[in-house]
């Protein structure tokens, strides 16, 4: 084959080729291939979309590009048929993908807002704080649920005090010796301020109970059950609430700070009630750093701080069996956030451990008062034989006391390691190198002990529910104390009729459901139990306000977690679940199978009114019976709320202050019913009537004339 075979672009222009025997194989494989009934060759593998013509186009295995032609009068479309670009199909239909019973939706354009995320995440509702997984406690937890079925080593206790004061301090202190706990040690742990406005505002707005089996210095357990309430005069409806249930209270002061506007309206709500008072005088340590009082000087404070409280107690009830005094060991002194409290009667044991044998009885009640000590003869008098002679609370315990803060805030560590030594305490090297506030409260813990001091205040000084309950059911009910009901609760009977007072109602994280607290008076209630529900309506003439309903669930509330037992018997506190619907404030449960006549529990008397109102709708008129239903959960979750509708249609709610209503609306916009709501001017309720008819005949023209 020769140049002359092929013109200047390359093409044959030559003769016939013969074909040899590949060739014809080709031919023939060709030839096999083509479509039946034409006499095109079948498209070949791999085409483009369109050539640069706009043409529909297919690439053969050579790169040879050629306009392949349609097949008339098939009825079938080639393997490899090239599709117009307007009729291509690039993705599979929603049908195809999804299956023809699923209904699919295309949107034109995207209705969806660039900050709302595509898939929403699962909204988690968590309104409390909650310990992920139960802790781990110094006592067995078994150990506290025997410790149920014995009511006379039951305590159960209100601490009340001004806010402030460190209630939830002297809570922490004895939380951290039952329970093993992480926490940022330069921040209060504030254990039992659970809701998410507590932590945010840093004081107590809910009361909070928690069950703890703590020792007394004689190393015999009770079962205490503590209720940490708020000092805010907000929300001393809180107060009163618990108050009703337990059988003592333990009134927290500051030494500084005195009797303030709370601890009095507590103090004589106390007396009211006919509870026992032992009183805590606490931040004593405020004395030594912030006073920076004398020892001598700080002993007429302390005094006149544990004076005033008596004389509010004496202006009420002149009876002296009511005064506080720390000779008659119904008082205690601390530092909350130390970790340290004592008693007289703990001070003289602290004697008798370190230097041998002596009479506590006889060296506790010397350790107050005009009593001095003579360092010479080493005899107490109750004249002083010189000027400066001290007295013995001086001499005994605030010297040694201030002597310890002095030398750990000196940093002067070898005559802090003499001192310790003397006290026989020891530290781990690695304890010298801490800051001054921790090896402070390092030193005091050692010094001190546990707290089997308060522990020792509240059992022999507050009684137990089989002493207490003929007190609190001849104030409490209000049903005739000479039937069999009334007698059982009276005596705090395991096995008599189950009957449960519930004073307060507290919401679960989720806030969607209450879990109702109360206190088992008489008989044992069980999981599963099937009771009548009487609410504050009910009357023997007026049935109503009952209905029946299954106690689910019994737990023992410890603040941030719960301790779920099957059955409690009289004396207990317990929260229960599964019988809050048709409770709004109090209510009074009977087993179903009492056949006796029912009465209920008196609604609590409390220190102060609702006369704050606010009305309130929601933004969105559509969003009505959400608010609706958040009313009503709010009604539940506080004692002195007040909702209701005016005769102009307005939604009222009426609170104690600004503080409690600006909480109320927290909880009702952010728990209960999730809706933006427009909030009136807070206003003052005012009523008028007439008192008596008028003296003088008083006319006036009407629109009628008449």
């Amino acid at each position: 084959m020769s140049m002359e075979d092929y013109d200047e672009f390359g093409n044959y222009i030559g003769g016939d080729l013969d074909s040899d025997d590949e060739d014809n194989d080709v031919e023939q494989q060709n030839t096999d291939q083509a479509a039946p009934g034409t006499g095109f060759a079948a498209p070949l593998e791999g085409y483009d979309d369109q050539d640069m013509d706009g043409d529909a186009s297919m690439v053969d295995a050579d790169g040879d590009v050629g306009t392949q032609v349609a097949l008339p009068g098939t009825g079938t479309t080639p393997r490899n048929q090239i599709v117009l670009h307007e009729d291509k199909k690039y993705y599979p239909t929603a049908e195809e993908t999804y299956g023809a019973d699923v209904e699919t939706l295309v949107q034109e354009e995207d209705a969806q807002l660039l900050t709302e995320p595509i898939v929403q995440p699962i909204k988690v509702r968590k309104f409390m704080v909650e310990e992920k997984d139960m802790p781990v406690t110094r006592f067995d937890r078994g150990f506290m649920l025997d410790m149920m079925d014995h009511p006379s080593m039951i305590r159960n206790v209100v601490i009340a005090g001004h806010l402030h004061h460190g209630k939830t301090s002297l809570m922490d202190t004895l939380v951290l010796e039952t329970h093993q706990l992480t926490w940022d040690a330069d921040a209060p742990i504030r254990y039992t301020d659970t809701h998410v406005l507590s932590r945010d505002r840093g004081i107590s707005i809910k009361s909070s109970a928690m069950s703890l089996v703590l020792q007394n210095s004689h190393g015999k357990s009770h079962l205490v059950n503590l209720i940490d309430t708020p000092g805010h005069v907000n929300f001393v409806d809180e107060v009163a609430s618990c108050a009703r249930l337990a059988d003592g209270v333990v009134l927290v002061v500051d030494v500084v700070e005195g009797v303030m506007s709370n601890t009095e309206a507590i103090i004589k709500h106390a007396l009211q009630e006919g509870l026992p008072l032992v009183l805590v005088v606490n931040k004593m340590d405020r004395l030594i750093l912030e006073l920076r009082l004398p020892p001598s000087e700080a002993f007429f404070k302390i005094k006149h701080t544990i004076e005033e409280v008596n004389s509010i107690i004496a202006a009420i009830n002149p009876d002296e069996s009511l005064r506080l005094s720390p000779e008659r060991g119904n008082v205690a002194f601390a530092s909350a956030q130390m970790g340290w409290v004592f008693t007289l009667r703990s001070f003289a044991q602290m004697y008798s451990d370190t230097y041998g044998a002596v009479d506590i009885d006889e060296l506790a009640p010397r350790l107050w008062g005009n009593i001095y000590f003579n360092e010479e003869t080493r005899k107490f008098s109750k004249k002083p034989a010189d000027p400066e002679t001290k007295r013995s609370f001086v001499h005994f315990i605030l010297e040694p006391l201030y002597k310890l803060y002095t030398q750990v805030m000196s940093e002067e560590t070898e005559t802090l390691k003499k001192t310790l030594a003397k006290l026989n305490i020891t530290l781990k090297p690695a304890c010298y190198k801490m800051d001054v506030r921790p090896l402070l409260k390092v030193v005091l813990e050692a010094f001190f002990g546990p707290t089997r001091a308060l522990v020792d205040l509240i059992t022999e000084k507050i009684p137990s529910p089989v002493e207490a309950a003929a007190s609190l059911i001849s104030r409490t009910y209000t049903g005739p104390m000479t039937s069999d009901m009334a007698q059982s609760m009276q005596n705090c009977d395991p096995e008599g009729p189950a009957i449960v007072h519930v004073s307060k109602l507290y919401h679960t994280a989720d806030a969607q459901t209450f879990r109702a607290f109360g206190r088992v008076m008489s008989g044992t209630i069980r999981q599963g139990q099937l009771v009548k529900v009487l609410g504050e309506g009910y009357s023997p003439d007026d049935e109503e306000d009952m209905v029946t309903q299954s106690i689910d669930n019994i737990w023992l509330n410890e603040s941030r977690y719960v301790v779920e037992t099957d059955h409690a018997s009289a004396g207990n506190l317990v929260l229960l679940g599964g019988v809050d619907a048709s409770i709004s404030k109090t209510a009074t449960i009977v087993a179903r199978d009492v056949d006796e006549e029912l009465y209920i529990f008196r609604p609590i008397r409390h220190m102060t009114q609702s006369v704050l109102k606010i009305a309130v709708e929601p933004i969105s008129p559509s969003e009505l019976p959400k608010m609706l239903d958040g009313l009503r959960k709010v009604n539940k979750s506080y004692p002195l709320v007040t909702t209701k509708v005016e005769e102009s249609g307005e939604h009222i709610i009426l609170g104690t202050g600004e503080l409690y209503l600006d909480c109320v609306m927290h909880d009702l916009r952010r728990l209960f019913s999730e809706i933006e709501i427009k909030v009136s001017d807070p206003v003052v309720k005012f009523c008028e009537t007439v008192v008596e008819t008028s003296a003088l005949k008083c006319y006036a023209d009407t629109p009628n004339k008449k």
